[in-house]
């Protein structure tokens, strides 16, 4: 309990007799539910309980003068880089104040929407919060090719008078995706096509399938055409509308509004997901996704789907997987094991994200 309760503390951005402070999770992880209140955010984890530099280590000055230093992605063992997908992309969602969006809501789509009513909440922080975060977000666009030119675009931006809080101009969502498998392990170009725009990434894990790349960290697939894990990605287009991957393939090089999201749990109890993602309103956000009961629970497929659907499943091509990944991650178990007397909203949150407890013994 003494190392859960150090890194509780290193963590945590308010005093430690502030813990009263109710947190907020819209939607309860085990059980479908919505609660009310209010987050504080996190800072990220001491190395040595999740061994990452922070992205705002790729970075250098204030905005408006901000610049690459570090563009680096070190090379991990195989057998690590599916845990720290998850570990790395739950910790960011920790940093962003913990922002979730509800697909699982089986109401009827607003009149004229187009889309699927969705539940759930974001944070809000204002010039504020755009001034925490834009260092994090300027250390994702830094592993991409383009990056430095986008940065120097945005300080462009942040150096007009009033401007010095602005959002990022350019949706950073690939950039997110990008950092994560940079720091997750994937250094190499042929393990993970780091870019701008998730187009590239897909178009990589489609010619793996295609034409079997040995070394492409993921292979593609039609929605429903293969289990799901942890650690892989889910992707909508907007334009063009893309429902399967045949629909691509005709278009492959060629720019695409498209979105991934990673998997950092499957709830196979409940026939859902959990997905984490860059740039979802504005923050770094998780969702929670229908799955469909077959033999093996798989992605709802375009013919079922409400809404934008998935269009392709990156499926990790490795042979490691791990139970409960979500449940067990750095994050969330500093969150759930971190006090020994912990207030309700403390024992609440530990609830919410691992409904049978967790074992903060180990």
């Amino acid at each position: 309990m003494a190392e859960a309760d150090r890194a509780a503390e290193a963590i945590l951005r308010y005093p430690v007799d502030s813990v009263t402070r109710p947190l907020t999770w819209l939607f309860v992880l085990g059980a479908g539910a919505t609660a009310l209140g209010q987050q504080a955010a996190f800072d990220r984890l001491p190395p040595e309980w999740l061994d990452a530099r922070p992205p705002s280590a790729r970075v250098a000055g204030a905005p408006g003068r901000m610049a690459v230093r570090d563009r680096e992605c070190r090379p991990r063992p195989a057998a690590d880089v599916r845990r720290r997908i998850i570990d790395l992309a739950v910790q960011e969602w920790a940093y962003f104040g913990f922002s979730v969006v509800d697909q699982t809501d089986d109401g009827e789509e607003p009149a004229g929407s187009g889309r699927r009513a969705r539940r759930g909440w974001r944070r809000r922080g204002g010039n504020a919060e755009s001034a925490r975060v834009a260092s994090s977000i300027a250390g994702y666009w830094a592993v991409t090719p383009n990056g430095a030119w986008i940065l120097d675009a945005q300080n462009a931006i942040w150096r007009e008078p009033g401007r010095e809080t602005d959002r990022w101009r350019y949706a950073w969502s690939a950039a997110f995706v990008s950092w994560v498998m940079c720091e997750s392990g994937l250094s190499a170009t042929a393990q993970f096509q780091r870019a701008v725009a998730h187009h590239t990434y897909i178009d990589q894990a489609i010619r793996a399938r295609d034409r079997g790349a040995l070394r492409a960290a993921f292979a593609a697939f039609d929605a429903g055409e293969r289990a799901i894990a942890p650690g892989d990605l889910l992707c909508t287009a907007r334009r063009p509308a893309y429902r399967t991957l045949g629909e691509r393939r005709p278009q492959m090089g060629e720019g695409a509004r498209t979105h991934c999201d990673i998997v950092v749990k499957v709830d196979a109890a409940a026939a859902r997901l959990f997905a984490i993602g860059g740039n979802v309103r504005g923050t770094v956000g998780l969702k929670a996704m229908p799955l469909e009961r077959a033999a093996e629970l798989r992605v709802v497929t375009p013919d079922t789907a409400r809404g934008r659907p998935i269009f392709a499943h990156l499926q990790l091509a490795d042979a490691y997987a791990f139970a409960d990944v979500f449940d067990a991650s750095p994050a969330v178990r500093a969150l759930g094991c971190g006090r020994p007397t912990p207030s309700a909203a403390w024992r609440t949150a530990a609830d919410l994200v691992a409904p049978g407890g967790l074992d903060c013994a180990q």
